[in-house]
């Protein structure tokens, strides 16, 4: 989910047309990279979301010191079609080849996920080990077991899931759509409404297919199985009104993984997209102390 449309930012530094053409590949359409310090954090938007939804953070972590890459996922920001084409795989690797681009170009490289980004950042822990300085879990979903969640749906979304109905029927996601703030909301609200031709790019995809949530539940599968490889710092921040998932997502993940440096933080008066929410620039602080401590001493300094 975003609020306005990016675009890819030129690397300044780029030596050559081919670096360029690179850069352009891992980005998107709609990523962004702003090179800043000599240490770089990778932001991940969620499912059917979109890079700008990382923009408050992104623009609080570079004020910090850090560079910063937020990738479009393979498959999302365009057509529905085009995200049905996609699996968890394809939005691993989106990530996946950011990460080995930062981490050819900066000391070290930090990790900062929404949602499923979080799932998606946790494996690149899991796959990278101390390559990965410090990962930042917001809102990270195991389970949709939020108060908005209606439990006849959650119920017989599996068994659905096991048939070929998954190839025809979506998931129509509702009001309040993750977010708190009522003047927030009302912008995602009247995009969705106006049929903007642009709605992909500007809020995400609030028409997920039962295909793409197959591939969520198997991407969490997968992770589950890696959670105990995640040896490197860990902050888990989660809404305590969280619509979507409940704060059993934070116990979840912080029992299975092997890090010993985990910071837990249940925040409140917010919702489930913590980026664009009432307390996005608390969240926005508190990720960016956690890397700044385990970053350069200059940048702590």
């Amino acid at each position: 989910m975003m609020l306005e449309s990016s675009t890819a930012l030129a690397n300044p530094n780029a030596s050559s047309e081919a670096e360029m053409t690179k850069l352009k590949q891992l980005l998107g359409p709609t990523g962004f990279y702003e090179p800043r310090g000599k240490d770089a954090v990778l932001l991940i938007h969620g499912l059917t979301g979109t890079p700008a939804e990382m923009r408050h953070l992104a623009r609080k972590l570079r004020r910090k010191g850090f560079s910063v890459m937020v990738p479009q996922l393979a498959g999302h920001c365009g057509s529905i079609k085009e995200l049905k084409r996609s699996s968890w795989q394809d939005w691993y690797a989106s990530v996946d080849a950011a990460f080995r681009f930062l981490g050819d170009r900066h000391h070290q490289v930090f990790v900062s996920g929404l949602s499923m980004g979080a799932l998606l950042a946790l494996e690149l822990a899991a796959k990278h080990g101390q390559q990965v300085a410090g990962v930042g879990l917001l809102s990270p979903t195991f389970f949709y077991d939020g108060w908005n969640m209606p439990k006849l749906r959650r119920s017989l979304l599996p068994l659905a899931l096991m048939t070929p109905l998954k190839h025809f029927m979506y998931w129509h996601e509702v009001a309040p759509y993750g977010i708190k703030c009522e003047r927030t909301r009302a912008m995602v609200h009247a995009v969705l409404e106006n049929r903007d031709a642009h709605a992909a790019e500007k809020v995400g995809i609030f028409k997920t297919p039962l295909v793409t949530v197959h591939e969520s539940s198997k991407l969490i599968w997968h992770v589950t199985q890696s959670l105990a490889q995640v040896q490197c710092p860990v902050l888990v921040v989660h809404s305590t009104e969280d619509d979507m998932a409940s704060t059993k997502n934070v116990d979840f993940v912080t029992q299975r993984i092997a890090s010993k440096d985990v910071e837990t933080w249940l925040i409140d008066n917010t919702y489930h997209v913590l980026t664009l929410d009432r307390r996005k620039d608390d969240v926005a602080e508190r990720v960016g102390n956690f890397f700044s401590l385990r970053a350069q001493p200059a940048i702590a300094a």
